[in-house]
C-alpha cells in the first residue's frame, strides 16, 4: 500500500484554515464544486465537469478544529483523506494523509501533485 503524506504551514489562524477545509463555498475556490458538510456520515461529491471528474465522499471524522477525515473515491482511486491541524506560535501546521492507494502509480502521483497544487490555491484563498 502507498500513502501520500504532505505538510503545509500557514500564517492564518487554525480556525481560518479549518473553515477553508470545511466550508463548501471556500472549498469550491481551491478544490472543486461540492456539496460538502462537516457532519459525520454526510455523503457528498466534489465535481469538476471540465475533467469529467466526480469524487464521492463520506465524512468519517470531524474534530473541530483539529482533525477532518473523509473517503475520497473517484475513478481508480478508493482512498481516505485526513487533515490534521495544529497551531503553534502564530503558525498553523496542516498535515494531509491520503491512504488506500494500492501502489505508487499514475493515480497516486496525480493525487500527490494535485494536492500540492490545490494547497497553493488554499494559500491564496487564506491570504485574500
Amino acid at each position: 500500500m502507498a500513502e501520500i503524506s504532505l505538510d503545509f504551514q500557514f500564517t492564518s489562524s487554525i480556525n481560518a484554515v479549518w473553515n477553508a477545509l470545511t466550508d463548501s463555498d471556500t472549498l469550491a475556490k481551491w478544490i472543486m464544486a461540492n456539496d460538502f458538510k462537516p457532519i459525520v456520515g454526510h455523503k457528498c461529491q466534489f465535481r469538476n465537469p471540465q475533467w469529467n471528474l466526480i469524487v464521492d465522499c463520506e465524512i468519517l471524522v470531524v474534530d473541530e478544529p483539529n482533525k477532518l477525515s473523509y473517503t475520497w473515491i473517484g475513478g481508480p482511486i478508493n482512498t481516505v483523506v485526513t487533515w490534521t491541524l495544529k497551531e503553534e506560535d502564530g503558525t498553523t501546521y496542516l498535515h494531509l494523509e491520503q491512504t488506500g492507494f494500492e501502489k505508487e502509480d499514475q493515480a497516486f502521483n496525480g493525487a500527490k501533485y494535485g494536492w500540492a497544487n490545490m494547497v497553493e490555491g488554499l494559500k491564496k484563498v487564506l491570504e485574500a
